[in-house]
């Protein structure tokens, strides 16, 4: 049985339970859940933002780097009086200005593996908004292993992409089916190649978008589709993806 809203619980989040396909049971499920998300800067910055004013009741926050100035840019979770804070609690603090009935667990380390195999596995939604390959590689891992479903993104330049990898759909790849472990890639990074400030944001409110509808049980996710996105032009691109059956991870042969 779902616990009863307060009246202020019903005020705040009175347009989405306004709202035929969340309404007052979905809301209640929101403040039911437990999101983990890898990374506060910038998709994580409005990832963290978002879940937290929607009212998901358990956010949990991993990140091992502090606030400089050159995030400010783009990092909207944080700010000039933060500079030199670790970059978790500095969102913590951003949500609970706006809404302080959210639980926030600032967790100012690197997601290894070791880390992520308990933390994946009390989570509802994982969201990857990391900026490198092994650890997206890590937390795919994770995901998989406990059968979490995870939404992830990236942006650099003015390129994006985000998309759902959710196993508990027998067909639906996970991120190794597109990004093998064993590939080799370029890491691409702000502080070399740049960012339109804008691109996070809008990566990181659909990375929100689909775990809040992962959550509450609303419309179709992003599984088996991969959207990219091209700022200078704003145009988007849908990559249908299929699962490998040989992938290493969630593959036949997986261990």
């Amino acid at each position: 049985m779902l616990a009863a809203m307060n009246d202020d619980q019903l005020l705040r989040y009175s347009r989405h339970i306004l709202l035929d396909d969340i309404g007052v049971e979905g809301q209640t499920r929101l403040l039911r859940s437990h999101a983990l998300v890898i990374g506060a800067g910038g998709l994580g910055s409005p990832v963290a933002l978002y879940l937290g004013t929607a009212g998901v009741g358990r956010i949990t926050l991993v990140d091992d780097d502090t606030v400089d100035l050159t995030n400010l840019q783009r990092q909207i979770a944080h700010k000039l009086s933060r500079v030199g804070q670790p970059k978790a609690e500095s969102a913590r603090q951003t949500i609970l200005a706006i809404n302080p009935d959210v639980q926030v667990l600032p967790v100012s380390r690197r997601a290894d593996a070791a880390w992520l195999d308990t933390a994946v596995r009390d989570a509802d939604v994982v969201l990857d908004c990391s900026d490198n390959f092994v650890t997206r590689q890590a937390v795919n891992a994770a995901c998989v292993r406990h059968a979490k479903p995870l939404v992830s993104g990236a942006a650099i330049g003015f390129d994006g992409q985000v998309s759902v990898y959710d196993r508990r759909q027998p067909d639906a790849p996970c991120y190794a089916c597109i990004f093998p472990p064993e590939a080799t890639f370029e890491e691409a990074r702000c502080a070399t190649m740049g960012v339109f400030a804008p691109l996070v944001g809008i990566i990181g409110t659909v990375q929100a978008a689909e775990a809040l509808k992962l959550l509450t049980g609303v419309g179709r996710s992003l599984a088996g589709r991969l959207q990219m996105l091209d700022a200078r032009a704003m145009e988007w691109t849908e990559i249908q993806m299929q699962r490998q059956p040989a992938c290493p991870v969630c593959g036949a042969g997986s261990a």
